[in-house]
């Protein structure tokens, strides 16, 4: 697709700094999303090496891989997912644990969500250290979905999220890279 003046993701994200806690750099993209052309392109970018794949659902974690990953499966004309944090969803959900910087969280996902044997892309905005996004594959993978890739925006590559999510058997997709943490 040809976008006239070459637009730059990573210039379209936001970084704060000391945000949520001194020596933090966030990386904002809610200024990517607030960009018209920015969003299309990310989404068609985290698209692109499925156009065409049979891909049943798309997951996205909470609360920005719900936006990205809402439009992954449009695109895809795929079914979406959510998984939340632990006591948000109403039906029978499955459930796991992982860990945090300080401590243990839960996520889960309705049961009949996804179908044993279904192929499922992850989205999520940005992979750090890779525990949630670790955890999710693991939560798929548990009820028997092929977890055909995991795609975020943002790769922090220092901090080694990627290889956890690779080390399961899953290609991992981002589109830009922040140094640092």
């Amino acid at each position: 697709m040809d976008w006239g003046n070459p637009l730059n993701i990573k210039d379209t994200i936001r970084t704060i700094p000391d945000y949520p806690k001194p020596g933090i750099m966030f990386r904002d993209i809610t200024t990517l999303l607030g960009n018209a052309q920015a969003f299309r392109r990310a989404v068609d970018e985290l698209v692109q090496p499925w156009a065409g794949s049979k891909i049943d659902k798309v997951a996205g974690i909470e609360a920005r891989g719900f936006i990205l990953g809402g439009a992954v499966a449009h695109q895809l004309s795929a079914g979406f997912v959510p998984i939340r944090k632990k006591g948000k969803l109403p039906h029978e959900t499955v459930t796991i644990a992982y860990s945090l910087e300080y401590g243990i969280d839960e996520m889960e996902m309705h049961k009949d969500a996804i179908a044993p044997g279904e192929r499922v892309i992850l989205v999520d905005d940005l992979i750090a250290t890779g525990g949630t996004a670790e955890a999710a594959t693991r939560l798929m993978q548990d009820i028997g979905a092929e977890v055909v890739a995991a795609c975020f925006v943002i790769d922090l590559p220092d901090l080694g999220g990627r290889a956890k999510v690779e080390a399961l058997g899953v290609p991992v997709r981002t589109l830009v890279e922040f140094a640092g943490h």
